[in-house]
C-alpha cells in the first residue's frame, strides 16, 4: 500500500462542553478519492481545516509527506486586496507553477479574469476559488462544498476535470451525484469519530443504515443486561462478598457505559402546512415573453401546470430561471402573452437569498417574526422551542444570532419559515443548499407526500431525479422546453448536456444548431486555446533542452572503455539517452501538430 500523503492521528477538539472530534484518524494516499460525510455541525469543515493546517487541534498529530503540495477550498473564499479574479488565482501559484494554467482555468470556468472580487456573485466567487486551487496541480485537494453556487454545466465540467487528475481528493459535498461519480472511499464523521469503508458514496447509505441498526441492537442488549443485573441486586445477593462486589462494580460500569452513550442525531421533522386543495389547473402560461434590453430571457413559452405536478427548472446561472418562476407565479408581468393562476391558490415560497434575514436577529425572532414565543404553523400557534426541535435546533440555540449559524442551519431555518405557511403551491429556489444528506432525504419524503403542487429551481441532479415529474430547460435565445421525467430523463430525451450561456446571450448548443441549419459546410472558426498557445511557445525550448541532454549522454557513451571502467555510469547514460530520445520524439510530434494547426487557422 502506498505511504500516506497526509495522515491525522488521534485528533481531538472541543468547542464549549461537547467534544467535536474525539480521537479522529484519517489517512489519504496518492490518488485516493475520499468523500467526508457527516451531519451539519459534526465537524467536517473543521477537520478539513485541520488537515490543511489552518486549525490547531487540542491534541493529536498531523503528518504531511515532505514535498507534497496541498490546496484547500474553503466554503467562503477570502479575496483579500486582490483587484481582479485573475490576480487572486495567480496569487495561489507556487514558484514553479505555470501561469498559463491560471488563465486557462479562468476561461474554462466562464470568467474573464478582469472581474472585481468585491462585486461578483456567489457563483463567480466559487469559480474563481476553484481556479485558484486547481491551477497549481497539487498532490492533495481538500474541497469543502465545491459545487455550492455552481450551475449544472459547471458542476459537470468540474467532475470531468477532477476525474482526469491524478491528485488525491478529500471531498465534502451535499451533492450525492457528484460524490458518487468521484469518490472511491468514504469517511463517515459521526459523533466525533470516523468510520471508513473502501467504497464510494454510492455504497454509503446502505452501509450507514446497517451500522446504526447494529448499534441499536447492541444498545438494546445493554439495556436488557442492566435490567437483569438490577434485578439480581434487589433479589439475588448472596453471602459471597467478593463475587458480589465484583458484580456490583460491573453493574456500575454498565450504567456508565449507557450514560455516556451518544446516540445518533434524529432526523428533521419536515412537514408543510397544507391549505385546502387548489383547482385542478394551477398555472397556465400562453406564449409569454420577457426581455431586458436586447436580451431575450423568455420567448414564446407556454405551459399548463396541473395540481400535483412537480416542476423542476434547471439551467446555467444567468439563463433566467428565477425570472421564469416569477413570471409563472404572477410576481412579474410578461412583456407579451398571458399568465393565469387557478382557483384557490395558497402559495409559500423559499427564496435562495438568505441575505434578506437580519444577521443580528436571533433564531427565535426569525421564526416568530419577533412576536412572542409562538410560531403560526398552518394557522395554529406552536411554541417556538417545539418548532425549533422539529428542524433539529437545540433549545439552547433560541437566542443564537443568525450570523453564527452554519450554512446548513440557515438552510433549515429558511425551510422552517417557508413550510409554516399554509399552502397548496410550494415555490422553492435552491432548497437543497447546504442541507446534510439526512435532511435531504426527509425533504424528499415531505415533497413526495405533499398533496399540492411544487415548482422548484435546483442544481442537484439526484434531488431532481427523485422529486420532479418534469424538467424545464433553456435552449438559448429565450426559448425554454419542458421534458417529462427527472434530470436524467431530460438528458436522454435532449441528447446533450447543458451548456453555459455564451457572451452573446446564446448557449453553445443553440449556436451549434444554428450553424448547422444556416451554413452546414462552414464550421465555426477554430482558435488555439491557452494550453495550445503555451505549448507552441515553450516546446522549442523543451526540444533544445532534450537535444542538449542527448548530446551530453552521447558524449559519455562515445568513450569505448566506459562499459569496462564504470558499468553503472554506462547503464545510467544509456537509460537517460533512451528516455530523452523518447521525450524528444513526443515533443517534436506535438510541436509539428500545433504548428500545422496554427497555419491552418491563419489561412482560414
Amino acid at each position: 500500500m502506498a505511504p500516506p500523503l497526509i495522515q491525522l492521528k488521534d485528533i481531538r477538539l472541543t468547542f464549549g462542553g461537547t467534544p467535536l472530534l474525539s480521537g479522529v484518524e484519517l489517512s489519504v494516499s496518492s490518488g485516493e478519492r475520499v468523500c467526508l460525510i457527516g451531519r451539519n455541525g459534526s465537524g467536517k469543515s473543521t477537520l478539513l481545516k485541520i488537515a490543511a493546517g489552518l486549525v490547531e487541534p487540542d491534541s493529536g498529530s498531523r503528518f504531511v509527506q515532505p514535498g507534497a503540495t496541498i490546496r484547500y477550498l474553503p466554503q467562503e473564499p477570502d479575496f483579500g486586496a486582490h483587484k481582479t479574479t485573475l490576480a487572486y488565482v495567480e496569487a495561489g501559484l507556487g514558484p514553479g507553477d505555470d501561469h498559463y494554467q491560471a488563465r486557462y482555468l479562468i476561461e474554462q470556468l466562464g470568467l474573464s479574469g478582469d472581474e472585481d472580487p468585491a462585486h461578483i456573485s456567489g457563483g463567480e466567487a466559487r469559480r474563481a476559488a476553484l481556479a485558484r486551487v486547481l491551477a497549481p496541480s497539487p498532490d492533495i485537494l481538500l474541497l469543502d462544498e465545491p459545487t455550492n453556487h455552481l450551475d449544472l454545466p459547471t458542476i459537470e465540467w468540474l467532475e470531468g476535470e477532477l476525474e482526469s487528475r491524478r491528485c488525491a481528493l478529500v471531498l465534502i459535498s451535499h451533492d450525492r451525484r457528484f460524490l458518487s461519480n468521484l469518490s472511491r472511499s468514504t469517511a463517515w464523521l459521526d459523533r466525533g469519530q470516523i468510520r471508513q469503508i473502501d467504497r464510494g458514496f454510492s455504497a454509503f447509505e446502505a452501509w450507514r443504515d446497517e451500522v446504526l441498526a447494529e448499534e441499536e441492537r447492541e444498545q438494546h442488549k445493554l439495556d436488557r443486561k442492566i435490567v437483569n443485573e438490577e434485578h439480581w441486586l434487589r433479589y439475588g445477593v448472596s453471602g459471597r462478598r467478593k463475587r458480589n462486589v465484583k458484580r456490583l462494580g460491573n453493574l456500575h460500569a454498565l450504567r456508565d457505559q449507557r450514560r455516556n452513550y451518544r446516540g445518533a442525531a434524529g432526523n428533521a421533522n419536515l412537514a408543510a402546512a397544507e391549505a385546502e386543495k387548489s383547482g385542478r389547473l394551477v398555472i397556465e402560461a400562453k406564449n409569454i415573453a420577457k426581455a431586458y434590453g436586447d436580451r431575450k430571457i423568455v420567448d414564446g413559452f407556454s405551459i399548463q401546470v396541473q395540481r400535483g405536478d412537480r416542476i423542476g427548472i434547471v439551467g446555467p446561472n444567468g439563463a433566467g430561471k428565477t425570472t421564469l418562476v416569477h413570471l409563472l407565479i404572477g410576481n412579474d408581468p410578461p412583456d407579451s402573452g398571458t399568465i393565469r393562476l387557478g382557483a384557490n391558490i395558497e402559495m409559500a415560497t423559499l427564496d435562495q437569498h438568505r441575505e434578506s434575514l437580519d444577521p443580528k436577529s436571533t433564531l427565535a425572532e426569525a421564526l416568530t417574526g419577533g412576536r412572542g414565543d409562538h410560531v403560526m404553523v398552518g394557522g395554529k400557534p406552536k411554541h417556538v422551542i417545539g418548532y425549533m426541535k422539529d428542524f433539529l435546533f437545540a433549545q439552547e440555540q433560541r437566542g443564537t444570532p443568525l450570523e453564527a449559524l452554519s450554512g446548513g442551519e440557515r438552510g433549515r431555518l429558511m425551510l422552517a419559515r417557508a413550510l409554516a405557511k399554509p399552502s397548496n403551491l410550494l415555490v422553492l429556489d435552491e432548497p437543497t443548499n447546504d442541507l446534510d444528506l439526512e435532511t435531504l432525504d426527509v425533504l424528499e419524503e415531505m415533497l413526495g407526500d405533499y398533496e399540492g403542487t411544487v415548482v422548484l429551481i435546483s442544481h442537484d441532479r439526484d434531488f431532481l431525479d427523485r422529486v420532479v415529474t418534469s424538467v424545464i430547460v433553456p435552449e438559448g435565445n429565450g426559448r425554454w422546453i419542458e421534458y417529462a421525467g427527472g434530470y436524467t430523463d431530460m438528458l436522454a430525451q435532449r441528447g446533450e448536456d447543458l451548456s453555459r450561456e455564451s457572451v452573446n446571450g446564446r448557449t453553445p448548443v443553440e449556436e451549434k444548431k444554428e450553424t448547422r441549419a444556416t451554413a452546414p459546410s462552414a464550421p465555426p472558426k477554430r482558435r488555439l486555446n491557452f494550453n495550445e498557445k503555451h505549448a507552441l511557445e515553450t516546446l522549442p525550448k523543451t526540444i533544445a533542452k532534450l537535444q542538449a541532454e542527448i548530446a551530453k549522454q552521447q558524449k559519455l557513451l562515445d568513450d569505448p572503455d566506459l562499459y569496462a571502467k564504470d558499468r553503472k555510469k554506462f547503464d545510467a547514460a544509456s537509460s537517460a539517452i533512451a528516455k530523452a530520445q523518447e521525450e524528444l520524439a513526443v515533443a517534436e510530434d506535438r510541436w509539428l501538430e500545433l504548428e500545422v494547426l496554427r497555419e491552418e487557422i491563419e489561412q482560414a
